[in-house]
């Protein structure tokens, strides 16, 4: 990677990380920013770079410093009943920015590819609440998913949305190629 993708990298995990502290509780998951800017990002950046400001977003909160929701950090948080969540943002940033890389860089697009990274992502969480927890999957069902579908509709919605008007405003500045 360029070093200009590596700083765009850098300056995305720190939005996801910034976006993680809006949170509104939910049960025992929070309703956070974290799905919004995972979608951002994906929305903006070639799936390289978004892989790697996702994973260093995670590897930032897995060395301890508070960048996960709450202010909360460390590998308690990562290997926690909610770490399927953190770890699918890696595969809703993998398959938002290639169906975008597919299909092209349309508001229509965006929305679609990030609805469905953000449906991954409750799916890798559920998924882990349900081992994590030990608990019948009907019951992580109600506790990791339900709650969380029309939120993540919002979200996904909003980040492809906002994430086309930034990567369009970065191609006319010549800040991005076009994909």
């Amino acid at each position: 990677m360029k070093l200009k993708n590596w700083l765009l990298a850098a300056e995305f995990a720190a939005i996801i990380a910034i976006f993680a502290q809006l949170t509104f509780p939910l049960g025992p998951i929070p309703l956070t920013g974290q799905t919004f800017a995972v979608g951002l990002t994906a929305t903006v950046l070639d799936k390289k770079t978004t892989t790697a400001s996702i994973f260093l977003y995670l590897l930032l909160g897995l060395i301890g410093l508070p960048v996960f929701a709450g202010g909360n950090g460390g590998v308690g948080v990562v290997f926690g009943p909610t770490g399927g969540f953190l770890v699918g943002f890696l595969a809703n940033g993998l398959i938002t920015s290639l169906w975008l890389e597919k299909f092209g860089h349309t508001y229509v697009s965006a929305v679609i590819s990030n609805l469905i990274g953000a449906i991954v992502t409750l799916f890798f969480g559920t998924v882990w609440l349900w081992i994590a927890l030990k608990n019948p999957f009907m019951q992580a069902i109600s506790a990791g998913f339900i709650p969380f579908v029309v939120p993540g509709i919002i979200k996904a919605a909003a980040a492809g949305f906002m994430g086309q008007l930034v990567y369009q405003a970065l191609v006319k500045a010549k800040f991005l190629p076009i994909r």
